[in-house]
């Protein structure tokens, strides 16, 4: 009887654990809902203010020919991963010092997670 408790105590830790990492998992339909406001910069056409977004997840930095990066985006020589992305989308200024993002960042966590999560359905 002690082994049947313990496994199946152990399903329920599993399944706990399971659920709970299901509650956290990014929302890339939220993410998209935070993104609106950058997507003000951030269009997919020529006279925009900051570079397209397609296909940002996996790309370096200042990769994209038709945009005019800033010279510390140019410098900063990173590949936009998700660490990248979301220590970029926290905190812009402390990831790429100079950089000309008007942006602040996004301080909660499970936002910078969900529009990482947006960001990597752009293709």
């Amino acid at each position: 009887m002690g082994i049947a408790v313990s496994v199946t105590s152990r399903c329920v830790v599993l399944f706990l654990a399971l659920a709970a990492g299901q509650a956290v998992a990014a929302d890339a339909e939220h993410g998209k809902e935070l993104f609106q406001p950058c997507a003000a910069c951030h269009a997919d056409r020529p006279d925009a203010l900051g570079p397209s977004l397609k296909g940002v997840f996996g790309r370096k930095s200042a990769a994209l020919d038709d945009f005019r990066y800033s010279n510390p985006m140019k410098r900063a020589n990173l590949v936009w991963d998700e660490d990248n992305l979301s220590a970029y989308i926290h905190d812009p200024q402390g990831k790429v010092k100079g950089n000309r993002m008007p942006f602040g960042g996004i301080s909660d966590p499970k936002d910078v997670e969900d529009v990482v999560a947006y960001l990597k359905t752009l293709k």
